[in-house]
């Protein structure tokens, strides 16, 4: 599985640390996740970054 936050993000003219802010999140955290270097994200914070970035679950996790 493949995590395309940051794509989202550029697309969006946005930075990780604006997502972590309005997530409220460490950015320590969320940058974890973006790269690849957590096993599990709760559904609450895959919907909070889904809220904040008005996406769906499908345009940030990719599965190869």
């Amino acid at each position: 599985m493949k995590i395309t936050i940051d794509d989202v993000l550029e697309r969006k003219g946005l930075s990780r640390y604006w997502l972590a802010v309005e997530i409220d999140m460490r950015y320590h955290n969320l940058a974890k996740i973006c790269n690849g270097k957590t096993r599990s994200m709760s559904f609450d914070v895959l919907e909070r970054i889904c809220r904040a970035l008005q996406c769906t679950p499908n345009e940030i996790l990719k599965i190869d």
